[in-house]
């Protein structure tokens, strides 16, 4: 592989990685991103060859003629990449138009729709939650009355938990109906249980070559759309057998080649009628990307490793040329809001676990919506530690009631 197109190299900033272990491995690392050059780091611009600048990335014309450029000015394009949810469709465009491998328009229906996800984790042996298209109020009562509250409403193309609600009862399903959205969303049963993933880099054979996983204890749904509680989660020190079986079997039927990716389940806290005993793994969706924010920083420090490397050794040698043996522990993340009284401050925090902190900073705008305002990272070796760093930081000065 000689020419590497990095859509979008500057933001998130840790995707700069990305492009500077592609040129340790030899890569012609080219550019595109509405990041004006002059703030680009040092680093990111001695990384690659060449950089254009578009106004407007949403622009396609735009992206298509910066892609004809590069093309024009380095050669064939051998391979075009974003690692990003939100430019998976447009990354596929531009590798169809300028006949490059990889995902193409056609895989995006049974990769961006969460009602047609289902078919591939039917495949794989994993059960799936009940499901309504959202279509009139009488067929949501039909289908209420199959599965019973709660039930899930979401976008049925959506990233993350953002515009995903839990409808207890008539009335509230009432309330969303006068509301409805213009976009297609999908109705679910709700599943109790906390999210688990399967995170993996997976070569151009389908072989997986890294896997790892976290674990999210509450509902990043409520967490995110109604601050009711902080977010966090933690890179597992192990995979459990039975997440490493069935994202395994995902891999296979998904037909995934040449990526990293970040699959979605349930483990049931409790015995559902149709889902099956407490502690079923169950489906919840597929990305066709890492997962999102400082994780892949946190698989690193859980893993004395660098997932970033091993994604470009998978991209240029299609197997792992920098491996790392460690044994692996935890990494905590908590994302604490603003309008939130803890008891602990900053300075307790960082004072209390300097030797174990990775990062503690204030998140932008952008990012904190979905992950607080200020976020925690932690390397912890035992799951006490693990327990009283969530609990400590996560303390409030007014202990919430029952509800």
């Amino acid at each position: 592989m000689k020419n590497f197109i990095f859509i979008s190299p500057a933001f998130p900033t840790n995707y700069e990685n990305f492009c500077a272990a592609l040129k340790e491995n030899g890569v012609n690392v080219l550019g595109i991103g509405d990041t004006p050059y002059d703030t680009l780091s040092d680093r990111l611009k001695s990384t690659l060859t060449e950089y254009y600048k578009v106004e407007n990335m949403q622009n396609y014309d735009e992206m298509f003629r910066a892609v004809a450029f590069l093309s024009f000015r380095h050669g064939k394009i051998d391979w075009l990449e974003s690692n990003n949810e939100y430019w998976l469709e447009q990354d596929a465009r531009l590798r169809e138009d300028f006949n490059i491998p990889g995902l193409s328009p056609k895989d995006m229906t049974a990769i961006k729709f969460k009602s047609e996800m289902k078919a591939g984790y039917k495949k794989a042996g994993v059960p799936t939650a009940r499901h309504h298209l959202v279509s009139d109020l009488a067929a949501a009562l039909s289908f209420v009355k199959e599965v019973g509250y709660p039930v899930i409403v979401k976008p049925n193309c959506g990233v993350g938990a953002s515009d995903t609600w839990k409808i207890h009862n008539e009335q509230e399903l009432r309330t969303f109906y006068c509301n409805l959205p213009h976009v297609q969303y999908i109705m679910e049963e709700f599943v109790p249980g906390e999210i688990c993933s399967y995170d993996a880099i997976v070569n151009s054979k389908g072989a997986v070559l890294f896997e790892t996983g976290n674990i999210t204890p509450l509902s990043i749904m409520d967490c995110v759309n109604g601050h009711e509680d902080a977010i966090r989660f933690y890179i597992v020190d192990k995979l459990a057998d039975d997440l490493k079986e069935y994202g395994r079997a995902c891999v296979k039927a998904f037909k995934i080649r040449s990526r990293f990716v970040h699959l979605e389940f349930f483990r049931l806290s409790e015995d559902h009628d149709y889902l099956g005993k407490k502690g079923q793994v169950v489906a919840l969706e597929v990305n066709m990307r890492p997962c999102g924010g400082p994780t892949p920083d946190m698989i690193n420090y859980a893993y004395n490793t660098n997932c970033y490397q091993h994604w470009a050794d998978m991209m240029i040698f299609d197997k792992l040329q920098h491996i790392t043996k460690a044994t692996p522990c935890f990494c905590a993340f908590v994302g604490r809001w603003k309008e939130v009284s803890y008891a602990h401050s900053h300075e307790d925090i960082t004072n209390t676990f300097q030797s174990s902190l990775k990062a503690a900073t204030e998140l932008p705008e952008v990012l904190a919506h979905g992950m607080g305002n200020f976020m925690y990272i932690a390397k912890l070796e035992t799951t006490d530690a693990r327990e009283e760093f969530f609990r400590y930081v996560l303390e409030e000065t007014t202990p919430k009631t029952n509800k």
